[in-house]
């Protein structure tokens, strides 16, 4: 009989995985749009006005523009110069461009709201072209708003796409979709 201790050879190894958690992140710029050569617009005139978005964050990205247009009820002309009766307005007109789709309409106290989705989901680095160039007053006939100053916002919204469009077939429904869950996570308590 041989007496002893046996050794059991063994060996262990940690592995240790670090997550970056992605960041979604947008520039909202308007690289046509001069403050200090819009104070004295004339009725018909074009104003330069170029919304677009860059994605700076980390993350493919549903992007979004929200454009709020102050509405009047004023008297206006025809291209002719002929007076139309007083009737609510836009103060403000304009053309979406290629690649954006009008997702939904609505008043907002006295503004009309239009919000768009990109047609394309935007990589990092990535940047939209412009909503519009360029923006409309209103052919006003003159003394019902001399000298008032309105504010046309332009808001932009970045919604991560990964596991957000559903299964939807196009990136304009995805992004509607991403949109909605946006807005259901967003409501308040008691409030739709």
């Amino acid at each position: 009989m041989i007496g002893g201790t046996m050794a059991y050879l063994t060996d262990y190894d940690t592995v240790s995985n670090q997550f970056t958690v992605g960041k979604v992140d947008i520039e909202l710029t308007e690289p046509s749009w001069k403050p200090e050569e819009n104070t004295a617009i004339e009725p018909a005139g074009e104003i330069n006005k170029d919304p677009q978005i860059t994605n700076k964050g980390k993350n493919d990205a549903y992007v979004y523009l929200e454009v709020s247009v102050p509405v009047r009820k004023l008297v206006t002309a025809d291209e002719n110069g002929n007076k139309l009766d007083a009737a609510q307005i836009q103060l403000f007109t304009f053309t979406p461009q290629k690649d954006w789709t009008l997702m939904d309409s609505f008043t907002e106290g006295t503004n009309k709201v239009y919000r768009y989705s990109y047609d394309k989901i935007l990589p990092p680095g990535g940047k939209t072209n412009e909503l519009f160039k360029t923006m409309q007053f209103a052919n006003v006939v003159e003394g019902q708003i001399d000298g008032q100053t309105f504010d046309v916002p332009v808001q932009a919204y970045a919604i991560q796409s990964a596991n957000t469009g559903g299964d939807k077939n196009t990136v304009p429904e995805q992004a509607k979709n991403a949109f909605e869950k946006y807005l259901n996570q967003n409501k308040k308590a008691g409030k739709d």
